[in-house]
């Protein structure tokens, strides 16, 4: 699986018809004609996942270790494929998101793309900025309850180390 590394938020509108314009910057992140095809599913808030079909595919595979036979893993595996759809770039690199799904994350016309490691979410502009403006103040000491006792995260290190 390729690694997109997506980074960076989009503010984008719908055209009438409910199409999407990628921008760029991940469509560039994305290259090749094979890898023009997306799914997208709803999020954990009520907003949309986009993913290159390489990811979805990664991510169905670890869905796909739940157990049936548990209630709460049952549920999170419907939860999960619920509006899941494919889509296809067209030749304009717009992307046409279903009729359900933007009702269900409210969206109408200008949407926010919020790009990061190899997915995409897409916001409703209006609750785009709602969730911003729910975040805490302290974002520093939450990432010090998160990262504190780490001394070596990835390629990420601890300057004073």
């Amino acid at each position: 699986m390729k690694q997109y590394q997506f980074t960076g938020e989009y503010e984008c509108k719908l055209d009438a018809k409910g199409r999407l314009k990628l921008p760029t910057a991940i469509i560039k992140r994305i290259g090749g004609d094979e890898n023009l095809k997306f799914t997208i599913n709803r999020g954990f808030e009520k907003h949309l996942m986009l993913y290159p079909n390489d990811v979805w595919e990664m991510k169905t595979n670890e869905i796909n270790q739940l157990n049936i036979y548990s209630t709460q893993q049952r549920q999170a595996i419907r939860y999960f494929y619920r509006g899941a759809t494919e889509l296809e770039m067209d030749a304009a690199e717009r992307i046409n998101l279903p009729g359900s799904l933007m009702e269900y994350a409210g969206i109408d016309k200008d949407v926010v793309l919020f790009a990061y490691q190899n997915q995409i979410e897409i916001w409703a502009k209006d609750k785009y900025q709602e969730m911003l403006d729910q975040e805490p103040e302290e974002f520093g000491s939450i990432a010090e309850s998160i990262f504190g006792g780490i001394k070596h995260l990835g390629n990420l290190q601890d300057p004073l180390s």
